[in-house]
C-alpha cells in the first residue's frame, strides 16, 4: 500500500485557515493528478518541524522518502513522479510559458498585493508568529506593517489594472492553457486564494474575466478551494 504523502501547509491562529499561495498552488496541482495528500498545520516559527528539509519555508512535501520543497519543483516532480496522473503542463511549451507567468506573478503582482493584504495576513495569523512577522517583514520593508498597508480604493484599482495582461488571455479561453485547467493556472490561482482566504476586500469586479475565472477555479475538484475556510468566518483557537 502507497504512503501518504504530505504536505508542511501554512496555518493561521485557527489551524483551519490556510492561506499560502504557494502551498495553494501545491493543493491544487495534487487534486489535478488526483493524489491524496495529508495537509499538516504549520506556522511561521515552527522551522524545526521543516528541518529536515533543510530550509526554513512552506511548501514542503514528503512522498515516501523524497522530500521537496518550493511549489515550482514540488509541480515538476509530481509531472515527473505521477507522469501516469494528468499532466500539468502538457508539453515543454507549456512548461516554459507557465514559469513565466510564476515569475511575472510573483515580481508584478505579489508585492502590490501584499500592500493590500499585509493588515489582514497579521490579523488571521497564529499569536505565536505575530512577533516574528512583524520584526522580519518590518525589517524587510524598511517601515511599520502599518506605514505600508494600502487597502484604499486607489490601491485596488492599481491592483486591477497591473491584471490586464490575464485579462486579455481569460477574455477568450476559460484558463490560462486553454480549454482545461493546468499548471499554469494553479501557478496563479494560489495568488488569489491568498487573498479570499485572509480578506473580505474585493478586489475585483464581478463582470471581470479575472474573476470569472476564479470561480470557475475555485469549484474545481468538488469546490475544494471553494470550501476553504476564510479568516472572516473562522474564530480564533488558541494553541
Amino acid at each position: 500500500m502507497t504512503m501518504m504523502m504530505t504536505l508542511y501547509d501554512l496555518a493561521g491562529q485557527n489551524d483551519a485557515l490556510r492561506f499560502s499561495p504557494y502551498c495553494w498552488r501545491v493543493k491544487m496541482a495534487l487534486a489535478h493528478k488526483g493524489l491524496i495528500v495529508d495537509c499538516k498545520p504549520w506556522r511561521f516559527t515552527e522551522k524545526d518541524q521543516i528541518a529536515f528539509s533543510n530550509q526554513k519555508k512552506v511548501p514542503v512535501l514528503v512522498d515516501g522518502d523524497q522530500v521537496i520543497h518550493d511549489s515550482w519543483t514540488i509541480l515538476n516532480y509530481l509531472d515527473t513522479a505521477y507522469s501516469d496522473k494528468p499532466p500539468l503542463f502538457i508539453n515543454e511549451a507549456a512548461k516554459e510559458s507557465a514559469y513565466s507567468l510564476k515569475l511575472w506573478v510573483e515580481k508584478t503582482v505579489h508585492v502590490p498585493l501584499f500592500k493590500i493584504l499585509i493588515m489582514d495576513i497579521f490579523n488571521c495569523i497564529h499569536e505565536k508568529d505575530k512577533d516574528w512577522f512583524r520584526t522580519s517583514r518590518e525589517q524587510r520593508l524598511g517601515m511599520t506593517l502599518e506605514s505600508f498597508s494600502d487597502s484604499s480604493d486607489e490601491a485596488i484599482q492599481a491592483f486591477r489594472e497591473l491584471l490586464e495582461p490575464i485579462r486579455k488571455t481569460l477574455e477568450w479561453q476559460p484558463y490560462m492553457g486553454g480549454d482545461q485547467p493546468g499548471g499554469a493556472d494553479y501557478l496563479l490561482f494560489g495568488t488569489f486564494q491568498w487573498a479570499n482566504c485572509t480578506s473580505a476586500l474585493q478586489l475585483l469586479a464581478e463582470d471581470d474575466p479575472v474573476q470569472m475565472w476564479c470561480q470557475r477555479m475555485l469549484a474545481l475538484f468538488n469546490h475544494l478551494a471553494g470550501k476553504a475556510p476564510r479568516a472572516d468566518q473562522l474564530s480564533p483557537e488558541v494553541l
